[in-house]
């Protein structure tokens, strides 16, 4: 187990120094000179050849491209000095520069944002796993019957509806057209200043994500709930008297969890490194909303950080559900 963990987080160490140096590259041979959309920023979208050709030597564009890089890492590990303009600003790490918008070090932003897109992910994921697993083993338990198909029929038309049409449809009929009170003041509010308006902030962006991810968890959960019953062991252990319930929730569901868990690891990856049409739609001020600002903004420093810690997510949620495999299914070795 040791051992296959050590060689799964060396490989998510090499993913997220080839994202990095993806992202980098990107910026250094983009079509547009990388230090241009600071230089316009800075001077109100005056910038001249002269001005440009000091942002670009500050920032250390015409350097060769791999001492750059190292710059870029170094910093991220211990810090570094940057010049913008005419000023020289230190930048504690972990650091990803200074951003082009608001001229504040990105990692102090992103930490006023983490917690945003933290509730919105641990809520709506938490409302995957709580409607769509139940439901899913209920229709696999009567499969074949008209609520089973009628149930699997619904869903299946509910998760055909892109995802961003839905969350923009629901958010414009329950907070302008009907208006209702604990739903219309969407956004998130930090839990420590008021834990009630922070829950009310939070809760349709929850309740869209949880009816949209249900729909698809609960199809998962069916099919690999049949999946299960339909095993040696579930017939021997009915064979053997045991009451449905033991049958179907201590062996049947404990095996069907395995396909969800990876499912989730995705997902719930997915989620912390950033909802960009949840945030976007019910104005929640999180990674996702911050990262579309920075693309529209061509703000370099920002992408590049929001794509490190999307990278960052996923290889650790992918660590985590395979470690997760050996203690639901004992069925599956690690070695």
């Amino acid at each position: 187990m040791f051992a296959y963990v050590v060689k799964r987080l060396i490989a998510g160490i090499v993913v997220v120094f080839m994202v990095s140096m993806a992202v980098f590259l990107l910026f250094w041979y983009g079509p547009n000179e990388p230090a241009r959309p600071l230089c316009d920023q800075q001077t109100s979208n005056h910038c001249d050849t002269a001005r440009l050709a000091r942002y670009t030597e500050n920032l250390g564009y015409n350097n060769p491209v791999l001492s750059e890089y190292g710059t870029f890492v170094k910093g991220i590990f211990v810090g570094r000095d940057m010049t913008i303009g005419t000023k020289t600003r230190p930048c504690p790490a972990p650091c990803f520069g200074y951003s082009y918008r608001t001229t504040v070090p990105v990692w102090g932003e992103m930490k006023t944002r983490l917690p945003a897109t933290f509730s919105v992910a641990i809520g709506g994921a938490s409302l995957y796993l709580l409607f769509g697993i139940p439901i899913g083993v209920a229709a696999a338990r009567r499969r074949g019957t008209v609520a089973d198909k009628a149930l699997v029929s619904s869903f299946l038309v509910l998760s055909s509806i892109p995802y961003y049409l839905f969350a923009l449809l629901t958010w414009l009929y329950l907070t302008v057209i009907f208006e209702i009170p604990f739903l219309s003041d969407t956004g998130y509010h930090p839990f420590t200043d008021n834990p009630a308006k922070w829950f009310s902030g939070l809760l349709l962006a929850w309740i869209v994500l949880g009816i949209f991810g249900c729909t698809q968890y609960t199809r998962y959960s069916r099919g690999a709930m049949i999946e299960a019953l339909s095993e040696d062991y579930i017939r021997t252990a009915k064979a053997k008297g045991l009451p449905a319930r033991t049958v179907v929730y201590k062996h049947g569901l404990r095996a069907a969890l395995v396909p969800i868990v990876t499912i989730f690891g995705i997902d719930f990856g997915v989620l912390l490194a950033g909802t960009i049409f949840t945030e976007r739609i019910f104005d929640i001020q999180g990674i996702g909303f911050w990262s579309l600002q920075a693309v529209t903004a061509k703000d370099l420093p920002v992408v590049e950080a929001t794509a490190l810690f999307s990278a960052v997510v996923l290889v650790v949620a992918n660590l985590l559900v395979d470690v997760i495999y050996s203690v639901l299914d004992p069925r599956v070795r690690l070695s």
